[in-house]
């Protein structure tokens, strides 16, 4: 049991090393590229708000139409 545990305990301290290790900076072209990335979802996004909004208004228009057009019957 002992030596499970101390097995145990030094895969944890080994990970966590290796993740203190893996935090090192980034080279310049990837954040530039990070950088570009999400610049350009927040374009993408932008896009998705002028097309969202008619959408639903559209949706709202037929709805009372159809709401309309349902009790006049």
């Amino acid at each position: 049991m002992k030596n499970s545990l101390k097995n145990g305990g030094l895969v944890v301290a080994g990970s966590l090393a290796g993740v203190s290790a893996a935090s090192a900076a980034l080279p310049a072209a990837a954040e530039t590229a990070f950088t570009n990335l999400s610049a350009d979802a927040l374009d993408l996004v932008d896009l998705a708000w002028t097309a969202a909004i008619p959408i639903t208004v559209a949706f709202i228009i037929l709805r009372m139409f159809k709401r309309a057009a349902s009790s006049a019957t």
